[in-house]
């Protein structure tokens, strides 16, 4: 007899029908045959399905067993095809009807008792059943593990279960037991979750940097801290997240789905609901950074996806991991090459990265001297290359902070305050780019550069002193450009006046060194 159960791959954080293919046959020698380029973890999950079906009760008579993975030119890897497996071999083998599974889809690993375990990657299959649903007149439901089901309740108009066996599963889909559909309630998780536990206030002094960061996350600019150690520069970028606007749904649900694929999701964990904050080793690989691998799976430019990528000590980090940043902070996504496919991860982050100013982190401070050479200093500085600090909008100097300040009992500046200024700031960006495929001032360009921030003959002037004076390039030009047209926004004026260009130019440090 011939079964068929439907379940997912993944090819980068979507996933794609394939369709387990059991044909059962009582005639000739007993033999199973996998084919459909199964890896590994998919090859075994013969001994692990065999043995919870006889450990829930199950006894299949001696066959020719061959099993399909369709389509069959794609490679197929983890656990999640064992429940599928069970399942179909069940139906071919004339214990459940074959028709009681079509319209559903089956996700998750079995353990040899029988018990159902989480896998990766269940919110994309979730989607897909709900728009293959739409496209074949509806799906009757999707079978995860109970670990799963609320990520896979997020996705409305498809019923999702959660029985804790194989043997619930299949005493559900033959009609003799009831399951109530996994709900989960969006609004209660946007409530419980998206507050956060820091806060601007807590930063004491450093003015001029929540100003540069207030700055930064109005225009999607990405920013440098300079300064010498224990002078906050770690605090600052931990609150970042706490002033960004906050998650749409739509965006919650593409950062979710890159955890799911990741298996980066905590245990029962349904959305991610706030901006993520991925703050990496120096020792990070660049497969580790970027993403791939012999499997390949999202790096940390991609869970960092609509939230903030934290590089500290960036002048540690190997410089070939360093350089393959490039291409997300160019195109918002990355793109992994293999001989035998080709994924794309989102890869859209505001970058913030600090430094010491030397290898001893005291140079310029007056209350440490400084015990390197000129040549060290210049060593140091020259680990990084030019080209990606072509791609850092805003350096800010963060130095240590005067006792007066450490007095204070909190800052007069908090998130709340920040955010309100931010968002404000995103809502004029986004009515100025309707249409245009952009979304903030960060990504300003060419001609639209040129018409967002039109200058009068004043500032023309100015801004042509500034040049020739700090001996600035073009493309610290167009950098000064961008973030004076964001200081203009966060203070609601139409056209960019010379105090946001002076205001700017002061956050192109690194420029101003060089001249």
């Amino acid at each position: 007899m011939l079964a068929r159960a439907c379940t997912a791959a993944l090819l980068g954080i979507d996933a794609f029908r394939v369709d387990l293919e059991v044909d059962y046959a009582r005639r000739g020698m007993p033999a199973f045959t996998m084919v459909g380029l199964a890896e590994g973890a998919v090859r075994e999950s013969k001994e692990r399905v065999f043995a919870a079906l006889k450990n829930c009760g199950f006894t299949l008579p001696p066959a020719r067993i061959t099993v399909n993975l369709a389509p069959a030119d794609v490679r197929k890897e983890g656990s999640a095809y064992d429940l599928p497996l069970a399942l179909a071999l069940l139906a071919a083998s004339g214990v459940l009807d074959p028709e009681q599974l079509a319209g559903f889809y089956f996700s998750g690993e079995l353990s040899l008792t029988g018990e159902l375990k989480p896998v990766n990657g269940v919110l994309p299959l979730a989607i897909l059943a709900r728009d293959e649903g739409d496209r074949d007149g509806g799906t009757r439901g999707v079978l995860v593990p109970p670990g799963n089901a609320a990520e896979a309740a997020v996705v409305k108009d498809v019923p999702v279960y959660g029985p804790p066996t194989l043997a619930a599963a299949v005493r559900f889909l033959a009609g003799e037991d009831g399951l109530a559909p996994v709900r989960s309630d969006i609004a209660a998780l946007w409530r419980e979750h998206q507050a956060h536990p820091l806060d601007f206030a807590d930063v004491k002094g450093q003015e001029h940097a929540k100003r540069a960061v207030e700055i930064a996350a109005a225009g999607g600019h990405n920013l440098l801290f300079i300064g010498p150690p224990g002078s906050g520069k770690t605090m600052l970028a931990q609150r970042i997240p706490s002033v960004m606007p906050p998650l749409g749904f739509n965006e919650a649900l593409e950062v979710t789905k890159i955890y799911s694929v990741a298996g980066r999701l905590d245990q029962g964990q349904a959305l991610v609901v706030t901006r993520p904050f991925r703050n990496p080793h120096h020792t990070i690989s660049d497969a580790g950074l970027i993403g791939g691998g012999q499997i390949p799976r999202p790096g940390e430019v991609s869970l960092a996806h609509r939230g903030v990528l934290f590089l500290d000590e960036l002048p540690e980090f190997k410089k070939h991991v360093l350089e393959v940043l490039r291409q997300p902070l160019e195109d918002g996504k990355v793109t992994i090459s293999r001989a035998a496919m080709s994924l794309d991860y989102p890869a859209d982050f505001m970058l913030v990265a600090a430094l010491n100013p030397c290898p001893c982190g005291y140079f310029g401070d007056d209350r440490h001297p400084c015990r390197c050479t000129p040549l060290q200093v210049s060593a140091y500085r020259s680990r990084l290359s030019g080209p990606l600090l072509d791609r850092i909008d805003l350096h800010v100097e963060v130095p240590a902070v005067p006792y007066k300040d450490l007095r204070e009992v909190k800052s007069p500046v908090d998130s709340a305050t920040m955010r309100t200024r931010i968002e404000a700031a995103r809502a004029v960006q986004a009515e100025r780019f309707a249409g245009t495929g952009l979304l903030e001032n960060a990504q300003l360009a060419g001609e639209r550069l040129s018409v967002c921030c039109g200058l009068e003959a004043g500032e023309h002037a100015f801004l042509e002193k500034a040049v020739h004076a700090l001996g600035l390039s073009a493309r610290a030009y167009t950098r000064i450009l961008r973030i004076a047209r964001t200081i203009a926004d966060l203070e609601a004026a139409p056209l960019v006046r010379t105090p946001h260009l002076a205001e700017a130019i002061q956050y192109r440090t690194l420029d101003r060194e060089q001249s």
